[in-house]
């Protein structure tokens, strides 16, 4: 993976929206805003055109997918392929798989990613949605549900809004389903910057990363509690970075280039 991703845990403030603006080139920025998850297109998109025009983006504009066949209509490259921000919304994630995967539109935006010719972002859903295999709801370790994600972030499990609705146990109930994947649990107000094969954490708030890989028993019987034994945590707040390959985070505090 060559592009960048800003993956953001909801409620992002202006100082990370402000870093998004920049990543896309500030006044030279074509920013497009997607609010595929959002049950009021019209109105998260005025939103976020208001906002990033307001942090000096160039220009912004919306591109309204809404079924399938405008995702695969011919209009979607023209909007898609001179940006160099594409922003996706919050509200409901699936909507946005069920939409968007594998159309042309998802297609274009893999390949403007993976060749680094757009920052893509995206906050609550918009986040949810990056990982290859994506939460869907639950509330606990035992009725976690999950579905396919759209996999701009390979080997990762990302959940949202994970501090404030106290959501540690439901990513420990997922981790223990898909032990090769590392979940990551992103509070409000904070973002990963993805840079090559490590992200460094920006915001207010902090990053926890769950780790399966070391653990020496995992249990997820049918019904009840799960067992998850000699499993990794890490928190990391704002400056600290975490190699996913290697599944460290940083000695050192670093700012990712």
């Amino acid at each position: 993976m060559d592009g960048r991703l800003l993956i953001m845990g909801g409620a992002a403030g202006p100082a990370l929206l402000q870093r998004f603006v920049e990543l896309a080139g500030s006044a030279a920025a074509r920013i497009v805003v997607i609010a595929t998850a959002s049950e009021t297109p019209e109105t998260a998109e005025a939103a976020y055109i208001e906002k990033f025009l307001a942090l000096g983006a160039g220009e912004v504009r919306p591109l309204r997918l809404s079924s399938r066949s405008e995702a695969n209509a011919p209009g979607v490259e023209p909007v898609l392929r001179p940006a160099t921000g594409v922003f996706f919304t919050g509200g409901d994630q699936e909507r946005i798989t069920r939409v968007i995967g594998g159309t042309t539109a998802d297609s274009l935006l893999q390949a403007l990613v993976g060749d680094g010719s757009v920052v893509l972002a995206g906050t609550s859903a918009g986040a949810a949605m990056m990982s290859g295999t994506m939460i869907t709801g639950g509330d606990g370790p035992g009725g976690v549900s999950t579905g396919p994600g759209l996999e701009f972030l390979p080997g990762v499990l990302i959940d949202q809004h994970f501090a404030e609705r106290g959501r540690l146990n439901r990513l420990l109930g997922a981790v223990a389903r898909y032990p090769h994947e590392l979940g990551v649990g992103i509070d409000e107000d904070t973002a990963i910057l993805t840079d090559g094969d490590r992200f460094e954490v920006l915001g207010n708030g902090a990053v926890t990363v769950v780790d399966a890989g070391c653990a020496t028993d995992i249990r997820v019987p049918p019904t009840g509690p799960i067992a998850l034994a000699g499993a990794r945590i890490h928190v990391l707040p704002a400056g600290y970075t975490f190699h996913l390959m290697g599944r460290q985070p940083a000695a050192e505090r670093g700012r990712a280039a």
